[in-house]
Formats: C-alpha cells, structure tokens, sequence
C-alpha cells in the first residue's frame, strides 16, 4: 500500500489532523502540514513514490481529472473521510467552465504553491442590493451517488462582496474554513502547482457555488483518469518539480 514516502505523509496526516480539534486548529494544523510537504525538493519525493506504483494507484486515479474550475487534480493520499491530499496543476487561462465561479467547500482546506503563483479573492454574502457588492447566482452544488458528477441546483440570485485579495508566490500557504466563498486562479505564465489538503471529520453534503458568467448546465461529468494515465501524469509532475 506505500512505499517509504506514502508512509510518512500518512503519519503526519494522521498524527497532526486526527482527532475532534475545532475548526480554527484544524484550520492552523491543515496549514502546518502541506507547509511541511509543499516544498519542490519534499514534494517531488512523495510523488515520484507514487509514481512507481506505491500507495493506491487504482483507486487515486479514480478521483483525479480535470477539474471544472480549470486545474487537474491528481490525488496522492486517500485518508478516507477524513484527509485528501492533492496535486493540483494550474494553467494560465485554462478557460474552463466554472474558471470565475466563487466557491465554498465541504471540509476546511488548505494549500501550499509549489512553483508558479496563484491570486485569491475573499467574499461574503452582501444580502439585499442595499448592502452593496456585485449580482450573481448561486447554485448548490452536490455530488451524484453513482458517478460523483457535479450536480448544480439554482438557489436564486445573490449578491456577493469583496473583502480580501490576496497573491501567493512559490513557498507561501493559506488556509480557510470551510464555508469560506472564495475565488482563486493561477496568474503565472508557467504551470503553477498546489499541494491541497481537505481534512476534517464531518464533510458538508453540499457547497455553495456562485457565478456572474451566465447560466450553469445541471451537472458536469467528471472523467477519471486510467491507472496508466494516472502514473504517467505523476512522473510528469516530478519532472517540473525537479525543474522548479
């Protein structure tokens, strides 16, 4: 199931994380984590690791794919409903079909820029148009049982107000809660690269997503990467961490 490296991610995941900490320690200890396995020269040891076959190969590549917010998303470690440990790898203008949407998520998160530079944007809900910001939509968004699609309800319109923006170069992290609406892209020519982790022990059913960019169709496929595919997609990313 892991090789050297596998076994040692699991082990930090499992011995900072597990546990019923309150979501601001979550929070704080999420960050400590992928501060701790971000960096290229930690990183590209895990992932070359995986590459050759150790940890769960078959069952990563099921959930990895391009992701509809315009980055793929390779799964390292499948800590079960507790821990998600990704790769994402971001490209400038990727022009993807929810590429602007705001978004919360299910679990608290956070992520360490490998190579590249990713922006964020904060929000909160601003009510009624007396209290400011910008018209959107929102839909809630949830998982179909037996593919796992991306399913998108209306919910109504919305308006939402910038609070923070903020831009993440090579060896900085952040961390959010989970009901943060957030909204975050690579503005870098070169590829950009994440370590994400979703962590916590109770995941919301669904999340919040909102868009000023026109109507959403009612669910978004998700193809998942072939186990060959998958591993050659890994030995990909281990080239440009090696050259980052």
């Amino acid at each position: 199931m892991g090789g050297r490296q596998v076994l040692r991610a699991r082990r930090l995941l499992t011995r900072t994380l597990d546990g019923d900490l309150p979501e601001h320690e979550l929070v704080a200890a999420a960050r400590s984590v992928v501060a701790e396995l971000g960096p290229a020269e930690r990183l590209v040891e895990l992932v070359t690791d995986l590459a050759s076959g150790a940890g769960d190969p078959r069952g990563c590549a099921r959930l990895s794919y391009r992701h509809v917010l315009g980055f793929d998303k390779l799964l390292l470690i499948d800590g079960g409903p507790r821990h998600m440990l990704r790769a994402h790898l971001w490209h400038h203008g990727s022009g993807a079909i929810g590429e602007e949407d705001v978004h919360n998520h299910r679990s608290a998160l956070a992520s360490y820029v490998v190579r590249g530079r990713l922006s964020m944007e904060l929000y909160e809900a601003a009510g009624d148009a007396a209290g400011g910001g910008v018209p959107a939509t929102r839909y809630e968004e949830s998982l179909s049982g037996g593919t796992a699609d991306w399913l998108l309800s209306p919910a109504g319109p919305a308006r939402l107000r910038l609070t923070q923006v903020g831009q993440y170069a090579a060896g900085s992290a952040y961390a959010l809660p989970a009901h943060t609406l957030h909204r975050a892209w690579c503005d870098a020519d070169v590829p950009t690269v994440t370590l994400f982790l979703e962590t916590g022990p109770r995941r919301r059913p669904r999340t919040d997503v909102f868009t000023a960019a026109g109507p959403h169709p009612a669910a978004v496929a998700k193809v998942p990467l072939g186990v060959d595919d998958y591993l050659r997609a890994l030995n990909g990313l281990a080239e440009l961490l090696t050259g980052s």
